[in-house]
């Protein structure tokens, strides 16, 4: 799996959104290529450059599911585009 960071910021937190209720889930890339797509939609809505960051689908799993963090596993068959109101850098360590 592969999740999205500010570059330079890898150990601060990751990129997830949050719903009109306030509930937060972490977008989980199974393709490489499509997190990195991703990254490039954000930047062109200047967010801050993103880093591509691997990491272990059943740690980053039983992680989410410890610390009570909606998770969203996104395969090639989908596609995601920005949200506008309801995304943020999230500071909180996940993996």
């Amino acid at each position: 799996m592969f999740i999205l960071t500010i570059a330079g910021a890898e150990d601060e937190g990751a990129y997830s959104v949050v719903d009109a209720e306030g509930e937060r889930a972490l977008y989980m890339f199974e393709d490489e290529d499509d997190a990195e797509r991703f990254a490039g939609l954000l930047e062109a809505e200047d967010y801050p450059e993103m880093d591509v960051v691997e990491v272990e689908d059943e740690v980053a799993i039983n992680t989410c599911n410890v610390y009570n963090y909606r998770y969203v596993i996104i395969s090639p068959e989908e596609f995601v585009i920005p949200p506008r109101e309801y995304d943020f850098i999230q500071t909180d360590k996940m993996a």
